[in-house]
Formats: C-alpha cells, structure tokens, sequence
C-alpha cells in the first residue's frame, strides 16, 4: 500500500468520522462549532492517550487562535464517550485519559508510575477470553484488558 494510498484511506475515515459526529451533535441540540471539530480531529490524528487537559494544551499549541475552552473539551468528551467514539482509562484521583475508539482492538498495560499507557495485541489472550467465556455460557460482546505495573524506564530510574 503506497503513502498516497493511505492518506486517502486515513482521510475517508476521518470524513466518515467527522459526518457522523455531525449527525450525533445535530442529534443532541448541540451546534457544530470549529471548536468541536478540532477536539475530534485532534483525538483522530493523536498517537498517545490524552486526559482532558493534555488535549487542551495540544489544541493550544496547534490552534493558537482557537479560544477552545476546557469545559467544551469535556463536554465534548463525554458525549463522544457516551456514543463509543471514543474510550477512556480511568487514572482514580488523575482523571480520566481518552483515545479515539475506532481504532483496530488492543490492549493495555499501564505503569502505576509515570503513567505511560503501552497497547498491544496478543491472539493467544484473544483466543483464551473467547474460550473462558464459551466455557460459562457467556456471550461476549467486547472486552477491555489493562495491565497495571511498573514500566521498564521506571524500573532502570529505581534501581
């Protein structure tokens, strides 16, 4: 697959994205404001898992004449959570970190330190949740796997 090949594929699905977030906020009363967009489009193109205030800070750095206030951001959140378009790990006393939920299904393990979030997939666990779950009776419709422990840079700083 060429680089051309997938901008136009990653661009098709953020217009499908943006169409059906359109949809959802016309669906609530609320108005499509550039704002909003921006919040979506900076979630669709981020790499690592934003908390709310992480989120604010990038739309600052990237649209400095976008006056994007934090309450818009976790009301935005949370309507996109609501809808499964995006999905958050949840930190206790820190809050809440979000990443866009149409993402390809992974995994995560969580340092308890620095908080660095680190996705994997693993078929044999996917295979193992499917069997334990046939073994019960349980028809599983989705699942979420997160693996709290200490990071290997976390480890080299306490030893």
């Amino acid at each position: 697959m060429t680089q051309e090949h997938d901008f136009q594929k990653k661009t098709i699905e953020y217009e499908q994205l943006l169409e059906n977030f359109k949809r959802l906020l016309k669906k609530n009363g609320l108005k499509f404001t550039i704002q909003r967009e921006v919040i979506l489009e900076t979630l669709y193109n981020s790499e690592e898992h934003l908390t709310p205030e992480g989120l604010h800070k990038k739309i600052q750095t990237t649209h400095p004449d976008l006056k994007t206030g934090i309450a818009t951001i976790y009301r935005t959140l949370s309507l996109l959570e609501n809808e499964a378009i995006v999905t958050s790990l949840s930190f206790g006393t820190q809050g809440k970190k979000y990443e866009l939920g149409a993402k390809e299904h992974h995994d995560h393990m969580i340092c308890i330190e620095c908080g660095s979030i680190t996705e994997f997939v693993d078929a044999e666990i996917e295979k193992r949740q499917h069997l334990i779950a046939d073994k019960f009776g349980f028809k599983m419709q989705d699942h979420s796997m997160q693996i709290y422990g200490i990071c290997a840079e976390c480890q080299k700083k306490n030893n």
